[in-house]
C-alpha cells in the first residue's frame, strides 16, 4: 500500500493508523502547492482532487478521503481494535466522531491556514473552534479516548487536527482535558514513529 502524504497534514491520521495496525506502507511525499510527488510525477494523475490523504492499494485501486481511508485500514486488522465491527452501534459511534472531526474541526481550521482570509474570518473560525473544543472536552471527561479506553482511528484523526493548533496561535492549555488527550496520543509509539517519519519530531 502507498500513502500519499504531506508532512503534518491530515494524511498524518492514516499514517498513524497504518503504524498502529502494523501494516506495511510506502510513503510518497506530495507538494500540495505544485501537486508534484517527490519523484516529480503529477499527483493529480493519482488523485484528481489534488489533496491528501490518498492511498493506492496493491491492486492499483485508489482510495481517497481520510475517514474512509482510516476505516479501510482498521478493517484490514480487526484485532487491532482501531475500529469496532461493521454493523454495530459502536461502529456508528466511531463514524459519528469521524464525521464531526471532518466537518466541524478539520474544515474550520482551513480558514486559519488560508493566507488570503481576512482577520475577521480567522477570528470567527477560532471562536467556532473554541465552541467545538468545549464539546469534545465534555465527551472526553473521564475517558482516555473518544470512545472509552480503546484507541481508535477517530483518536488519531482528532490528534492530527488539534495538533495544528500550535501553528495557528491556539493554545490547547485553555482546555486541560484536550491538552492531556493530545499529550497522551503523542506519547504512543506509533504516533511518535509517524511524526518522526514526517520530519515533525527529532
Amino acid at each position: 500500500m502507498k500513502l500519499f502524504f504531506s508532512p503534518g497534514a491530515c494524511s498524518l491520521s492514516p499514517h498513524i493508523a497504518l503504524l498502529e495496525a502494523g501494516l506495511p506502507v510506502e510513503l510518497v511525499k506530495v507538494d500540495l502547492k505544485t501537486k508534484q510527488m517527490a519523484d516529480g510525477g503529477d499527483f493529480t494523475a493519482i488523485n484528481p482532487k489534488g489533496y491528501v490523504p490518498t492511498v493506492q492499494l496493491d491492486s492499483g485501486e485508489v482510495l481517497t478521503e481520510g475517514p474512509a481511508i482510516v476505516q479501510y485500514i482498521a478493517d484490514q486488522k480487526p484485532e487491532s481494535g482501531l475500529a469496532p465491527a461493521n454493523g454495530t452501534m459502536a461502529r456508528y459511534r466511531l463514524q459519528e466522531w469521524l464525521t464531526f472531526i471532518n466537518s466541524e474541526l478539520h474544515k474550520t481550521f482551513g480558514a486559519l491556514f488560508n493566507p488570503t482570509a481576512p482577520a475577521e474570518t480567522k477570528d470567527a473560525a477560532k471562536a467556532l473552534l473554541a465552541k467545538r473544543f468545549e464539546y469534545v472536552v465534555s465527551q472526553l471527561q473521564g475517558k482516555d479516548y473518544l470512545t472509552g479506553s480503546q484507541f481508535t482511528v477517530a483518536d488519531g484523526y482528532l490528534f492530527t487536527v488539534i495538533n495544528w493548533s500550535q501553528w495557528v496561535g491556539i493554545d490547547l492549555a485553555q482546555w486541560p482535558v484536550l491538552a492531556a488527550f493530545h499529550a497522551r496520543v503523542a506519547a504512543r509509539p506509533a504516533v511518535q514513529a509517524a511524526l518522526r517519519a514526517e520530519g515533525l519530531l527529532k
